[in-house]
């Protein structure tokens, strides 16, 4: 009798040291698993459903069909242009990508590392990557309400050192360009380039800014380069929203909008 409730013993604790071997492993698997999504750093920052985490006019931004939409109607023409701000943080280094679809008279943009403009509701001034339904502008570089264009579609360029003060900004612009800039190399002619974007159909938006080096790409194909050498009007790190733009009226989408930083 004792040799056999030895034996029952034995197989026993053989039974659960099994089960904890295996339940280990699966808690192993299990913070693995959590670790890469962690290393990833991706975040969904628009939900699909609600502005949740967003804030703008409820009269020109909303959630449909999976979308953040913009629109302006005949009713609702705008006098300055309007952003809807993420008021998750103020991304810095970051990569950031969007499908995107605009109509044929549209006017958008994806501002980063931008603040606000004060007396101006939902106002934002900075970076800016280009979107219209033109596509005369998409894939550029522009800041909002400051150095205008830095890089033309199909650009690369050096923004150089700025001495003057900053409120000396628009004596070193013209024809809606900023004038201290170099182009030290080619991506492609703006009419190439614009081949590849899609008219009145989604196309993806990438946005990869680590220093003061700033890349735009539209459909995975490097629009606009710009290395931002200017410390007294360049940006490190600053408020994210996307826009709708003083005109006719108008309707844009994002969706996917994905923020690794």
């Amino acid at each position: 009798m004792l040799q056999k409730r030895g034996s029952k013993n034995m197989i026993a604790a053989i039974i659960i040291a099994t089960f904890t071997s295996l339940a280990l492993t699966g808690a192993g698997c299990k913070v693995s698993g959590q670790g890469q999504q962690s290393k990833k750093g991706v975040v969904q920052i628009f939900d699909g459903k609600t502005l949740n985490g967003w804030e703008g006019d409820a009269t020109y931004w909303r959630a449909e069909n999976g979308s953040l939409v913009g629109e302006i109607t005949p009713t609702t023409l705008l006098k300055t242009n309007s952003f809807i701000v993420w008021k998750g943080g103020k991304p810095g280094d970051f990569e950031l990508t969007c499908d995107f679809k605009i109509t044929k008279a549209g006017n958008s943009g994806i501002n980063y590392r931008s603040v606000a403009v004060a007396d101006v509701p939902n106002a934002l001034k900075g970076y800016q990557a280009d979107i219209d339904g033109a596509h005369r502008y998409t894939g550029q570089n522009y800041e909002e309400r400051a150095r205008t264009t830095l890089a033309y579609r199909g650009e690369k360029v050096t923004i150089k050192p700025f001495t003057d003060p900053a409120s000396a900004v628009r004596e070193h612009t013209k024809n809606n360009a900023w004038l201290e800039r170099t182009v030290t190399g080619s991506l492609g002619s703006s009419d190439e380039l614009k081949e590849k974007i899609k008219s009145e159909d989604w196309n993806t938006c990438r946005i990869v800014a680590k220093g003061n080096r700033l890349q735009h790409y539209i459909n995975g194909i490097l629009m606009s380069d710009v290395t931002d050498d200017d410390k007294v009007n360049g940006k490190s790190e600053g408020m994210l929203g996307v826009q709708v733009h003083v005109g006719p009226p108008m309707r844009v989408e994002y969706k996917n909008i994905m923020l690794k930083q």
